[in-house]
């Protein structure tokens, strides 16, 4: 088992053990402001109901990103943290 399988496996675990789905869960990223990496983050949680807040680092090289969104179950949760991971320069926090 990859140490990223292993990662998502302890998250729907502790997912499963404290939180009743459906429920709106909270994402946090901060992406390089140098590409396009804004609009890829914004691409994958581009479906109903997602309110995305962004504020740019003091020195304009990063941008962070708060998505509220209402997820179904713990494994949509893990669904989209495998979708931003192909994105340059992501940072899952």
């Amino acid at each position: 088992m990859t140490k990223q399988d292993e990662f998502y496996s302890k998250l729907k675990e502790s997912l499963d053990t404290t939180t009743t789905f459906p429920t709106t869960y909270l994402y946090k990223f901060i992406v390089p402001t140098d590409k396009n990496q804004l609009s890829e983050v914004k691409a994958v949680f581009d479906m109903g109901g997602a309110v995305i807040k962004t504020k740019n680092s003091k020195n304009n090289k990063y941008v962070s990103i708060s998505i509220s969104i209402k997820m179904k179950s713990s494994d949509a949760v893990i669904e989209k943290y495998k979708e931003v991971t192909g994105i340059e320069g992501i940072i899952s926090l």
